[in-house]
C-alpha cells in the first residue's frame, strides 16, 4: 500500500489512505449523491517534479517512522466530491468474517487543519472502527494530522474522548446513516460498534499493506486496478517516467467548467 486516505476523508498509500483508488496515475471523482457524474483528474509529482501515482509511489511509512503514516487526502472536510477508487475483496478478515470493499483503507483525520484534495499529510493512528458496507469490510482509521496544534495531545483512543469529547459517538453515527437519503439501510458494523485501540488500528494497516503488496507484485486478482507505478523496480506493472508523462498527456482536453449541481447541497433530516 502505497500510504493512507480521508479528512473527513483521506486515505494511506503504498509503503497507502479515506479510501481513494486513484487507479494508477489519475483519479476520476463525482459528488456522492445522485446527481450527474462529473470527472476531474488529479495528478500527483514527488520533490523531484516526477509524475507518480498516488496508490502505488506514496510510501506508507512516513520517514521510516512506525507510528506516523502518509495520508492522501480525498475528501477536504466540508465537501463532498469523492473519488472513485485496497482492502484485498478475495480476502476474508479474520476479526469480522467479511472480505475488504476493494478500496485503499480509509482514514478520518480529526485534526482542525484544512487539507487540499492530493494533499499528503502524515498522520498518527489512533482508533479503527470496524464498518460492513452492503456486507464488505471498510475499515474506517481515526488519526490526526501530526501538524495539528493538538497533535502531541493525541496518543490513544482514551485522548479522544478526553479531547474531543462525543466525536466516537458522532462519528459512529454519520456512519451508520450516511447512505439512508440514497434509499440504502443503515451500515453495520462488527465488535457491536466499538471503536478498537491504536495497536489495533496499527494492525489493520499493516495487514491491508501487506494485501497491496500482494496486488502490487500479481499474486492476487486485481480486476480492474491499475497498478502502474514509477517507483517499484521489481513490479511487473512498473512504468517509466516516460510512460507515465505519456498517461497525462493522453487524458482529455480541459472541459467548459460546470456549475454544481444545487442537489449536492441538500439537506437530509432523519428521524430517530
Amino acid at each position: 500500500m502505497a500510504g493512507l486516505s480521508c479528512s473527513l476523508g483521506a486515505w494511506f498509500p503504498r509503503r497507502r489512505g479515506l479510501g481513494l483508488l486513484l487507479g494508477g496515475l489519475s483519479g476520476r471523482r463525482g459528488a456522492r449523491s445522485g446527481c450527474e457524474r462529473r470527472e476531474e483528474r488529479v495528478y500527483l509529482k514527488d520533490a523531484t517534479g516526477r509524475y507518480i501515482s498516488p496508490f502505488h509511489d506514496v510510501p506508507l511509512y512516513a520517514v521510516n517512522d512506525q507510528v506516523l503514516f502518509n495520508m492522501v487526502v480525498e475528501v477536504p472536510r466540508w465537501t463532498n466530491a469523492k473519488m472513485e477508487t485496497w482492502e484485498d475483496p478475495h480476502h476474508k478478515d479474520k476479526t469480522t468474517n467479511c472480505c475488504g470493499d476493494n478500496d485503499p483503507i480509509d482514514v478520518c483525520d480529526i485534526g482542525s487543519k484544512l487539507c487540499s484534495c492530493g494533499e499528503v499529510i502524515q498522520v498518527k493512528p489512533l482508533a479503527a472502527l470496524a464498518l460492513i458496507d452492503e456486507g464488505e469490510m471498510d475499515w474506517k482509521i481515526i488519526a490526526i494530522n501530526k501538524e495539528d496544534p493538538d497533535s502531541d495531545k493525541f496518543n490513544n483512543i482514551d485522548d479522544i474522548r478526553k479531547y474531543r469529547p462525543g466525536y466516537l459517538e458522532a462519528t459512529l453515527n454519520w456512519f451508520r446513516l450516511y447512505k439512508i437519503p440514497d434509499g440504502k439501510p443503515e451500515n453495520q458494523f462488527g465488535f457491536n460498534g466499538e471503536f478498537k485501540d491504536q495497536a489495533f488500528a496499527i494492525d489493520v494497516i499493516k495487514s491491508t499493506h501487506e494485501s497491496w503488496q500482494s496486488l502490487i507484485y500479481n499474486k492476487t486478482e486485481r480486476g480492474e486496478i491499475n497498478c502502474k507505478n514509477v517507483s517499484i523496480t521489481d513490479s511487473p506493472f512498473h512504468c517509466s517516467q516516460e510512460e507515465a508523462e505519456a498517461i497525462v498527456r493522453s487524458a482529455p482536453a480541459c472541459g467548459e467548467v460546470k456549475s454544481i449541481p444545487e442537489e449536492v447541497n441538500k439537506w437530509h433530516f432523519l428521524g430517530k
